[in-house]
């Protein structure tokens, strides 16, 4: 399935400088980057974190993550998708109407939800849509302090509602002319992994290259967030890097030419794989490994390589190869900025040394569901106590206020007059 690009058009810095700051003052935040979470490779540890806490699990879809910025120009709504370079682009035509409104026409405005650019097979061709999978404004207030399922349910009710009411129940013809469909990404419990396996995931209309466990317990966070945690196959456990290229060989005199030889740039030269440390600083980590196949590929699409971001896996011998896209060509991140910092390197190679594969997963999918469902019969139970001792409370100070106010009825009589005389 190929990947979507950005639809609409790329604010100029001045415009997008605006638009940072706006983010940023909505959010509480003082840094102007891209504020979107990112999740850690899952690990076996993990496993163990699947038992202690509630998570949602989802599919991991392979398109464009982006934000997606509800704001306002005078009395015209506008909206911009955000990418992971932290760029703006304006997309036309979308509405989104607010619940309190029969007419449709009152719109969001400072509101900021959290997704995907996907393309779904459709028995008539591609649909681009954006599939959300949270919400971290709405309306003009940060939602980043709720719990996620919290932040889900405000987002379900009242922006994917009124939308899906006006655009699937009441004007379904209009949807063809929007740039791209509305959908609510799909959350599942943490513990239906066979299900997952068997029948969702090969249902799919879209790209899938992994899963995704969210805890639904924690606030957003802005940034890299523990408790996101990405698991993919062995072959899909993957490191960006930033390709490098070193000196080609040079051709070889055929005794004719005077003066040094000329690099022969059909052959291939050293490929280094270099992740970030800190600003300006990057360095190289291993050499890519290219067969003379690879090499041919590599060349055939006729586009710079140096200084790309390009996506690769470690191989069974322990050579990182770049990962292929869906034309079999080398897998470059262009929608990213820098490669992948130390720190994210080092989570992935932990994650690979220690991988936990699909068995392992669904060997403890059990475990997972009793865990879960042990928590939940705890919550229920403190739930109906605080009910219950709620209930004594109340029923304790009414039978006190009772009390008091037939002491008050009596207060200035004699206490004989109040005794019931004998018979």
């Amino acid at each position: 399935m190929p990947i979507p690009e950005i639809p609409g058009v790329k604010a100029d810095k001045p415009l997008a400088d605006q638009f940072r700051a706006e983010v940023a003052q909505l959010l509480g935040r003082k840094n102007l980057n891209f504020p979107g979470a990112q999740p850690v490779s899952f690990a076996r540890k993990h496993l163990r974190e699947l038992m202690e806490h509630d998570y949602y699990l989802c599919e991991k879809t392979d398109g464009i993550r982006c934000l997606l910025y509800f704001t306002n120009d005078g009395p015209q709504e506008i909206h911009y998708l955000i990418d992971r370079k932290n760029d703006y682009y304006y997309v036309p035509h979308l509405h989104f109407p607010r619940p309190e409104d029969p007419t449709f026409q009152a719109f969001h405005t400072g509101t900021i939800v959290d997704g995907e650019l996907v393309y779904d097979q459709e028995a008539d061709g591609l649909k681009l849509r954006y599939l959300v999978f949270d919400c971290l404004a709405l309306d003009g207030k940060s939602q980043t302090d709720r719990q996620l399922d919290k932040r889900l349910a405000y987002f379900k009710e009242l922006v994917m509602k009124p939308w899906s009411d006006l655009f699937v129940k009441k004007h379904p013809e209009e949807r063809k002319f929007l740039p791209f469909e509305l959908v609510f990404k799909e959350m599942s419990f943490p513990y239906v992994l066979s299900w997952m396996f068997d029948i969702k995931l090969p249902e799919l209309k879209h790209g899938n290259d992994g899963l995704i466990f969210t805890c639904k317990e924690t606030p957003y966070v802005f940034g890299t967030d523990e408790k996101i945690l990405k698991w993919k196959p062995a072959h899909e456990n993957t490191i960006d890097f930033r390709l490098r290229l070193g000196e080609f060989p040079p051709l070889i005199a055929n005794g004719n030419s005077a003066g040094p030889p000329e690099p022969d740039y059909d052959a291939k030269p050293e490929f280094d794989l270099m992740i970030f440390h800190t600003k300006g600083d990057y360095r190289v980590f291993a050499q890519l490994h290219v067969t003379d196949e690879d090499w041919e590929i590599m060349k055939s699409i006729n586009q710079q390589l140096d200084g790309r971001i390009i996506e690769c896996y470690k191989d069974a011998q322990g050579n990182w190869r770049f990962k292929h896209d869906d034309a079999g060509k080398p897998h470059f991140r262009d929608d990213k900025n820098e490669a992948n910092h130390i720190s994210t390197v080092e989570k992935v190679l932990d994650s690979i040394d220690d991988a936990v594969s699909k068995t392992d997963l669904i060997r403890n999918e059990q475990r997972i569901r009793e865990a879960f469902k042990k928590r939940q019969a705890e919550r229920e139970n403190r739930r109906k106590y605080e009910e219950a001792q709620a209930h004594r409370l109340r029923e304790e100070k009414r039978k006190r206020e009772s009390l008091s106010s037939d002491g008050a009825a009596h207060n200035g009589e004699p206490a004989d007059k109040r005794i019931r005389p004998e018979a």
